[in-house]
């Protein structure tokens, strides 16, 4: 099956709310036909609804950093998937490592922001981590398999098929050292086969697999190569108009 490239920018908290307009306006019509390859940017909840309405006619998706697993209720300062989707976001990233690491989210918690973000028909960008410690032990693999299955617990296989999952060795992550394109391929492999594994062969082809851990427009086609690799989630290489361009229009380089 043809997996459509997912390059998704993760902004994190950067970003003033002009600074945000201004580089959607920057990359508006220098951005590929989603069709062959989809571009998107993860920004801070505040600046959401002004970056949907900027871009608007332009083939950028704009993604939430995270949501909560409650539509409304009494949880000051967290972001409801309603109203994620009501002002025009349809993806949204949970369980990126630093969640996990700065805000102590559990597996059970990531799991119940999964599902409630189906139920409003937006689409997780679900990331599982696998730390240094573990890959020097060399059990990496029952670190990725274990947090991937605990996140998507109790989802149909028609709900998982609107779930993109991306492997992010968190020693990767901001720090400049990158997975080599070979690690991350064995990772997005591994998580493939898992859900091939729970699931069916059929659904795991279907799935988008992307990759996170110091991605660059240097390094992007390289790791784009790799047979498992359907996408990348970056961070810092997407927070300035020109790198994101060339990251998007990667198959150009």
């Amino acid at each position: 099956m043809m997996r459509i490239p997912f390059i998704a920018g993760n902004w994190k908290m950067n970003k003033t709310a002009k600074e945000s307009i201004e580089f959607v306006h920057a990359v508006s019509n220098k951005l590929p036909d989603p069709t062959v390859v989809e571009s998107a940017v993860a920004a801070p909840a505040i600046v959401l609804q002004s970056m949907v309405e900027a871009a608007k006619n332009s083939p950028l998706r704009i993604v939430g950093e995270n949501c909560f697993y409650e539509n409304n209720g009494a949880y000051t300062g967290e972001i409801s998937p309603a109203v994620l989707k009501e002002i025009g976001v349809n993806y949204v990233i949970l369980g990126h490592s630093e969640r996990r690491l700065y805000f102590h989210e559990s597996d059970e918690l990531i799991n119940k922001k999964v599902l409630a973000a189906i139920e409003n028909n937006l689409k997780p960008i679900v990331c599982c981590d696998e730390t240094m410690g573990r890959q020097a032990a060399g059990d990496k693999i029952h670190w990725v398999v274990s947090q991937i299955m605990a996140d998507l617990r109790g989802l149909t296989e028609e709900q998982m098929k609107t779930v993109t999952v991306a492997y992010e060795p968190s020693w990767a992550i901001g720090t400049g050292q990158s997975a080599s394109s070979d690690q991350a391929d064995e990772g997005c492999y591994l998580i493939r086969q898992t859900i091939a594994d729970v699931y069916s062969d059929e659904l795991a082809d279907h799935i988008r697999v992307l990759y996170g851990g110091s991605v660059n427009p240097e390094n992007i086609a390289e790791i784009m190569a790799k047979p498992n690799i359907d996408g990348v989630l970056v961070g810092n290489a997407s927070l300035e108009a020109e790198s994101f361009i060339q990251l998007a229009n990667y198959q150009k380089a």
